[in-house]
């Protein structure tokens, strides 16, 4: 089943979503949302409002100080995500929008504190993403979005959505810094590249799940880079608005969008009995 407005679907049929440890794992009640056009557009709006949050909190508090409380925010906002019974969206984005804070403010890190640069620290997490992916499937036979009903999996889908924040803000710094595209190219580049999973999902038949983690991943480092630049400074290529007014402007969207999704709970119809069946 497509997911609207997307062309991308996580839908497993006819992958690596078919396996006897799927099939032999006990479902329980989902613990993530439903992928729609909703999905896509609070998840980039996360990603933005994430990248200049970490900024704007490591200019006031230092890297360090940030750091400390990114990491006991995301403890938290986890903690309350495992505990849950089911999927609930304020619940599920809170963690989200933790994630992406954390995330840049791991990534960053190790760049300005550690001085690895940002090529290195880029292909280090593209391997660590790599192996939490391998493990996952070779421990649970699916990667699927749809799988994620037990708590090994719940798992391996919030370290692999950790990794996945991490490496595409060392990416978009790479292509906006290093590489001296600056953030709007930037952003231009991985808005073309981010519709490339469903143009190969529709012409090619690529499969579905993986279809859906090269869009996920693709979507950190687009939200990111357009939020660089409208808050950096325009002698860094930006509009100048500040980290801190971009990151209140896109944090109510986000607000209005969860509420919306929690009262509608659109992201949460029931799927037909018999779908999705090898997850």
């Amino acid at each position: 089943m497509a997911e609207p407005g997307t062309g991308i679907t996580a839908d497993p049929k006819g992958g690596p979503g078919t396996s006897r440890t799927a099939a032999a794992a006990v479902p329980g009640p989902t613990k993530v949302p439903e992928v729609t056009a909703w999905f896509w557009v609070v998840k980039v709006l996360t990603t933005g409002m994430g990248e200049t949050a970490s900024d704007y909190l490591a200019r006031v508090l230092g890297p360090v100080p940030a750091g400390c409380l990114g990491l006991a925010g995301l403890t938290a906002l986890l903690f309350l995500q495992f505990r849950a019974p089911r999927y609930g969206a304020w619940t599920y984005w809170s963690a989200i929008v933790a994630v992406s804070v954390f995330g840049t403010m791991a990534a960053d890190v190790v760049h300005v504190v550690a001085g690895v640069p940002y090529v290195m620290s880029a292909v280090g997490l593209s391997v660590a993403l790599a192996a939490v992916l391998t493990v996952w499937y070779a421990s649970e036979g699916t990667l699927s979005i749809h799988s994620i009903r037990t708590r090994r999996r719940e798992t391996f889908y919030w370290a692999t959505v950790l990794t996945t924040f991490a490496l595409g803000t060392a990416v978009g710094d790479l292509t906006a810094g290093t590489l001296h595209l600056g953030y709007l190219t930037s952003g231009v580049a991985f808005g073309a590249l981010i519709a490339l999973p469903a143009l190969s999902r529709r012409l090619f038949g690529l499969n579905a799940v993986a279809a859906f983690w090269w869009a996920y991943i693709l979507t950190r480092p687009l939200g990111a880079s357009f939020a660089d630049w409208m808050g950096v400074g325009t002698g860094r290529g930006g509009l100048g608005w500040g980290t801190g007014a971009v990151t209140l402007a896109l944090l109510v969207p986000i607000i209005v969008l969860i509420n919306h999704l929690a009262v509608t709970r659109r992201d949460t119809t029931p799927r037909p009995r018999g779908a999705h069946a090898a997850d």
